[in-house]
């Protein structure tokens, strides 16, 4: 399976640079994954696609505003850290740029409050770095970091709520969980009074779900690691729900990785917490979910091959096709399909 099998042409004036006034405004292409077949409608109509009983699982993870401008202490050269993942107290994997800037033992400073070394340098711009601070580090990172909005976002955010759902509970992710922008609470309890079970699970976005695929043989891309969480009462309530043959619909990409990656380690919904580099591209045998609703993705990306495993790339090329003849808006602030 080649990577170019995954590309597509899209003109620039339909990347999405903001966030729309009205969060489920947005369009919506609703797909069948068995026929191909179409139909546009807009996000808040999903209620109509959702029955009761039906079940709704959304990922709560919340953005840090993880992006860090310093400069080096010894030369003042400016360097640009993206803050992934805690590894341990205070000892954080960051995508760093330009990295060829950084050795071990290198001091950046980002103001009096915050200072980072450089512990260990890996491949691809990742390096290990202990933060130096005093007090608490999300307040500092509130004052002081800046939303990780995609490099095709040109605009500056004008109010960094909109970057976050707004369920965000678990504080983790170096960038937001897209397909779930577009719920506002009165959606959501709308859903409930129909009938519709909502669940939360957690991933906290890291590289894994952005890193662009470098190998023209997709086999060889490797997936990085991302935390994921399913507490003990999401268990039983989604294993309750596929022993009584209910829809399970995820809401991203984010969300089916942590519900395939537990069906596929357990064999059946289970209390849990781990990493998950889990990869799906067309072939892969879906166990957890019925359904999709998710953002359009970038040419070439690991979240397209994941909605042509479960659509087939035909019906999913067809789509985009049709939503960039009808000026849909795409990626992080862009409009909504729902895979069903």
């Amino acid at each position: 399976m080649n990577l170019s099998d995954f590309d597509y042409n899209l003109p620039e004036e339909l990347i999405a640079q903001t966030p729309l006034e009205k969060r489920d405004s947005s369009k919506l292409l609703v797909l069948d994954k068995k026929t191909g077949a179409t139909k546009h409608c807009h996000f808040n109509n999903i209620i109509d696609e959702l029955k009761p009983n039906d079940v709704l699982v959304l990922n709560d993870t919340k953005v840090i505003p993880a992006r860090l401008i310093g400069i080096k202490e010894d030369t003042g050269a400016v360097i640009e850290l993206l803050l992934l993942k805690e590894l341990t107290d205070n000892t954080w994997e960051c995508l760093s740029k330009p990295a060829k800037r950084l050795k071990i033992g290198t001091i950046i400073n980002f103001n009096d409050e915050l200072k980072a070394e450089v512990i260990t340098k890996l491949d691809e711009g990742i390096v290990h770095v202990k933060l130096i601070y005093e007090g608490i580090l999300m307040e500092i990172l509130d004052r002081l970091g800046q939303m990780p909005l995609p490099p095709y976002i040109h605009e500056k955010l004008k109010d960094n709520d909109r970057y976050q759902t707004v369920y965000a509970k678990n504080i983790g992710s170096a960038a937001a969980p897209t397909a779930g922008l577009h719920f506002t609470n009165e959606l959501l309890e709308e859903l409930q009074k129909r009938g519709v079970e909502v669940l939360f699970v957690t991933l906290h976005v890291g590289l894994g779900t952005f890193r662009p695929v470098e190998v023209e043989n997709i086999l060889e891309h490797h997936m990085h690691s991302e935390y994921y969480e399913m507490s003990p009462e999401v268990a039983q309530k989604l294993q309750k729900a596929k022993e009584e043959g209910r829809k399970i619909y995820a809401v991203g990409t984010t969300t089916t990785r942590v519900l395939e990656t537990v069906m596929h380690k357990y064999g059946k919904f289970t209390p849990c917490t781990g990493n998950t580099d889990i990869f799906i591209y067309p072939g892969f045998e879906f166990q957890a979910i019925d359904g999709l609703i998710t953002n359009f993705h970038l040419p070439k990306s690991t979240l397209l091959m994941l909605v042509s495993a479960l659509a087939t790339k035909e019906y999913i090329m067809n789509a985009y096709a049709e939503a960039i003849k009808n000026k849909y808006r795409f990626f992080s602030f862009g409009d909504a399909m729902f895979i069903k």
